[in-house]
């Protein structure tokens, strides 16, 4: 009977222990696809990185107030919508028309595309929309030098969706780092 209990009560604590480092494992890697997400579009980089900082948030020692919590959800959100809405106001903004904006789009997809066949990720993604929106400005017969300044717009959009991205995939991290520090 008390060989029983015993090995009721290791079993029991040994579960803590695996479920403590598996929820730990998953936190860090949730931030870290979030952060990958906030610079590579097509992963969404906030919910992941609000995951991450929510699964670490179970974790026995780290304490976050729902309010807290609630409050980087709703930042989540925005930011994960912003990235949507950004750069088609960007090219609006700049003067843009609805072939310049899908040309982006279009242009972005080819932007990923190279990336797997080619070692410039970045300036893929970063070139893809531009030059994207531009060909579609020039589809509709915008004007040259109209279609370029659309593009940048398209490009000043993205940089700022992907900013706002980065740097709440960043204060995730740096919650989640805290929270793991402090436990040790």
């Amino acid at each position: 009977m008390v060989v029983r209990l015993l090995l009721f009560y290791y079993f029991r604590s040994l579960n803590h222990v695996v479920m403590f480092y598996v929820l730990m494992v998953l936190g860090i890697l949730s931030v870290l696809v979030g952060l990958v997400g906030a610079i590579i579009p097509g992963i969404a980089g906030p919910p992941f990185s609000y995951a991450g900082l929510l699964i670490v948030s179970f974790l026995d020692g780290v304490e976050h107030s729902v309010c807290f919590l609630v409050v980087m959800g709703v930042i989540g959100a925005i930011a994960f919508l912003l990235d949507y809405f950004v750069p088609i106001w960007g090219t609006k903004k700049f003067g843009g028309t609805k072939q310049g904006m899908w040309g982006s789009t279009i242009g972005l997809v080819a932007g990923l595309l190279l990336t797997t066949f080619f070692n410039f990720a970045f300036v893929a993604i970063l070139a893809g929309p531009f030059f994207g929106a531009y060909i579609g400005e020039r589809i509709a017969k915008t004007p040259n030098k109209q279609a370029w300044k659309a593009a940048a717009g398209s490009l000043v959009g993205f940089l700022i969706g992907t900013s706002v991205k980065l740097v709440y995939a960043i204060v995730c991290i740096v919650y989640v780092v805290r929270d793991l520090i402090l436990l040790i």
